[in-house]
């Protein structure tokens, strides 16, 4: 059996065929993962999975499949995500927001991802340019066309499911601006602002984005306070995830200037390991101690050394680090000290 492999079939003989095939396949990297995820269809065959719920695994990894192929050519590409309204027409200010912001970021090296679609969606990708932009694309029967400037290129990936393509969107993006829009707009929000609120989806920069005047995210930004906010169904520093601006330039710097210092982050074993740009020196340690300890289950930030599991997996092992024992509940804080360490605060 590929080693460590620990889900089976509860068959020798078909376990035993499963390894043989994978080797036979040619595959020679993480042999073990590969053989879980052939038991996982081997066992819903066997259990006589309903047609509709075989279909439903075999369209998602499907696209999930093509999705990670595609995107693989620019891992090392910043991206930004941006959402919002497909039914904002080209001469609506906030088309152009988005357009300018688009533009923005490709100018600073960026690439953008959106939904593919017509209004905000087109106004990213036309600002950007095609060749800087991925369109993720949703097909319905109804409102959602793709749009021309991203016809016949490679970077457009259709999706059956919402739920593969906002995990797309999640997985990809280094950056979040939401500008107006519908119920889309507020689901792909809130989802991201839940996945980082509880740790399942990296710390990112997510702005709100609006033209001058307008007044739609204060709008939703009062509700959360105050009907979410003092019904204590959210924390106060809950909000820190975010950012609320009207103007080009300040959303580019909040995107940028989040990875200035802070690079990216992982768990070894029970710490969490900050990945950073620069060494940080004893007195910002301390500072660290003094006014983020109560983020820490014992101890306190350390310096650290690249793992042996981020070396064996070329995890930017370059780079610095500080590593500390994390509660693994308050990410909300733990933006404001990546914010500290970038010099924000």
């Amino acid at each position: 059996m590929p080693r460590r492999a620990r889900y089976r079939t509860g068959h020798d003989e078909l376990d035993s065929r499963i390894a043989d095939l994978i080797e036979s396949a040619g595959v020679t990297e993480d042999e073990d993962l590969v053989f879980e995820m052939v038991v996982s269809a081997v066992r819903m065959g066997r259990e006589a999975a309903g047609r509709g719920d075989l279909k439903l695994v075999n369209a998602a990894l499907k696209e999930l499949r093509y999705s990670f192929l595609v995107f693989q050519p620019y891992v090392d590409v910043p991206k930004v995500a941006i959402f919002g309204s497909a039914r904002l027409t080209h001469d609506q200010p906030s088309y152009a927001m988005a357009r300018d912001l688009g533009r923005a970021m490709a100018d600073r090296d960026w690439m953008v991802i959106t939904g593919a679609g017509p209004g905000i969606m087109e106004a990213g990708i036309e600002g950007a340019g095609p060749e800087r932009a991925f369109g993720v694309n949703i097909v319905l029967p109804f409102e959602q066309d793709a749009s021309p400037l991203l016809a016949g290129d490679p970077k457009l990936i259709n999706y059956r499911y919402f739920f593969t393509r906002k995990l797309t969107f999640m997985k990809e993006s280094n950056a979040f601006a939401l500008l107006p829009g519908g119920f889309g707009t507020m689901d792909e929000g809130f989802e991201l602002l839940t996945l980082m609120q509880t740790g399942r989806s990296p710390i990112a920069p997510v702005v709100l984005l609006a033209e001058p005047g307008s007044t739609y995210w204060e709008s939703w930004l009062r509700f959360v306070t105050d009907e979410l906010g003092t019904r204590r169904l959210i924390s106060d520093d809950d909000l820190n995830l975010l950012r609320l601006t009207h103007d080009i330039d300040e959303a580019v710097d909040e995107i940028v200037s989040f990875y200035s210092t802070f690079h990216s982050m992982r768990f070894v074993g029970r710490r969490l390991v900050l990945r950073l740009n620069r060494t940080l020196d004893d007195d910002e340690l301390e500072g660290l101690d003094r006014d983020f300890g109560d983020i820490l289950v014992s101890g306190g930030f350390e310096r650290a050394e690249a793992s042996p599991s981020e070396i064996d997996d070329d995890d930017v092992p370059h780079l610095a680090r500080v590593a500390f024992r994390f509660d693994r509940a308050s990410y909300a804080r733990l933006r404001r000290l990546i914010d500290r360490l970038n010099g924000r605060t």
